[in-house]
């Protein structure tokens, strides 16, 4: 990673240990992290990968010096979100007005329907013009990824108990019966070892 990290960088970091203000670590952590989220969206082809994950850490250097609060990684993961989401609002032609949080998530389900990872890994992130079938195939897996979702509200129900309530309402008298059924039993049982025990 480091050398990649490097050619980003550009020759300065090989002389400090620090790209954008940040350490090498610090960017490698970043680095295995987007990586980590692109495998999970099944990129497998290792050239692709690796050509996303540089151009996700290229968008998070150019933010770094201006942004020294924030660490490479969420600065990374922020990036590569944007990414991902402005490639989704492009891919299923969703205008900028119609574009909500669940975009993100809806998208990654249409990539899955699609079958992103095995037909179309070469398309993913990649600018425009896409072929027809698999627009067609990442739209209808859009709509399919469920409905919108909707805020509901619940109003709170008092608990229904069920047999502890109507304890309650018996006062005393349940507790008076238990205290005596036990005590019966346990006098049963000295009784029955003095018996056995008397010679």
């Amino acid at each position: 990673m480091d050398p990649a990290l490097n050619q980003i960088g550009g020759l300065r970091a090989q002389e400090t240990g620090f790209i954008a203000g940040r350490s090498l670590d610090e960017w490698n952590a970043a680095y295995a992290k987007v990586e980590n989220y692109f495998y999970a969206l099944r990129v497998r082809n290792k050239t692709l990968l690796g050509q996303l994950v540089l151009r996700v850490l290229d968008r998070a250097m150019n933010r770094a010096t201006a942004e020294p609060d924030h660490s490479a990684t969420q600065l990374a993961v922020e990036e590569m979100d944007r990414l991902i989401q402005e490639w989704f609002a492009e891919v299923l032609q969703i205008p900028p007005e119609r574009r909500d949080r669940t975009l993100s998530t809806k998208g990654r389900l249409a990539l899955l329907l699609a079958d992103m990872p095995g037909k179309w890994q070469d398309q993913f992130l990649r600018p425009g013009p896409w072929p027809e079938e698999f627009i067609s195939a990442m739209r209808e897996g859009y709509l399919r990824a469920g409905p919108d979702f909707q805020l509901s509200k619940m109003t709170p129900r008092p608990f229904d108990l069920g047999p502890l309530t109507t304890l309650q309402h018996l006062g005393k008298i349940p507790y008076i019966r238990m205290v005596l059924v036990w005590a019966i039993i346990v006098l049963f049982f000295v009784l029955v070892f003095k018996l056995t025990h008397e010679q």
